[in-house]
């Protein structure tokens, strides 16, 4: 199983190195994204927060992009099914499941590497941390947290659609969320309907959670919220995978 996991795993990042939409999405978006909010959108938001803005924006923007390439899972895996890949593997003496493992261990991989491009794009910006090591081991594990459950929420989409064009609507998803969050003005000056549903979002839990154990201002409540937010995202989420998965196989 670990052997025909790390070679779908190495096949998914192949496969990323020679897909331009993958390239672009992982290398030149966070970089264009980050420049564009605190370069462009900074000075008119620099009075939303008692930080300067590319503090304030730097954990909205990280989340923001590795949510974005972890949806790139949905179409990668919505395709294996509908192309006959997983079929083909059941002929095999291999773990087809491997398949979904080896997109959700390439998503982590893809995204940590945007997250750090992200980070140096910040720190070339400004950007200074009060966090100690310790915070940012912590905010290293909240990172792949975080990847992992979206990943596995990617793949059961692509899963459940019928079509690649609405497997690839999972990205909208991923991207419209953040901006419905704290990720790039504080709560308090979105709109009164809107607030309600900002402030207890998972992304938005996520951020505050990111933000304070990167700046060195870390909550024991942010922290546990998250926890409880994205275990159980996670495991519903990779539960329904499996069950899908195994629908797809049987049918393919």
């Amino acid at each position: 199983m670990i052997g025909s996991t790390l070679v779908f795993t190495q096949r998914s990042m192949v496969h990323s190195l020679r897909n331009l939409d993958s390239l672009v999405t992982a290398i030149v978006a966070p970089v264009a994204i980050m420049l564009l909010f605190v370069t462009v959108f900074g000075s008119a938001l620099s009075g939303v927060s008692a930080r300067s803005y590319v503090e304030y924006v730097t954990p909205g923007v990280m989340l923001l992009c590795a949510g974005f390439g972890a949806a790139l899972t949905a179409t990668s895996v919505h395709t294996d099914v509908t192309r006959g890949v997983v079929a083909r593997l059941r002929t095999m003496p291999v773990r087809a499941s491997g398949v979904v493992v080896g997109h959700v261990l390439a998503s982590v991989a893809r995204n940590l590497v945007s997250t750090a491009l992200v980070l140096l794009v910040a720190v070339a910006l400004g950007f200074r941390s009060d966090g100690s090591f310790v915070e940012w081991v912590g905010a290293g594990a909240l990172l792949a947290s975080y990847i992992v459950a979206l990943t596995f929420v990617a793949a059961a989409w692509g899963l459940a659609v019928r079509s690649v064009d609405a497997a690839g609507m999972f990205s909208f998803v991923a991207l419209f969320l953040p901006y419905l969050s704290t990720a790039f003005v504080p709560v308090d000056s979105l709109p009164g309907w809107l607030q309600g549903f900002a402030e207890h979002q998972p992304v938005t839990v996520a951020i505050e959670a990111l933000r304070g154990l990167v700046t060195g201002s870390a909550s024991a409540g942010d922290l546990v919220a998250f926890t409880a937010w994205f275990t159980g995202l996670g495991v519903a989420a990779a539960l329904a995978t499996g069950w899908l998965f195994r629908r797809a196989a049987l049918r393919g």
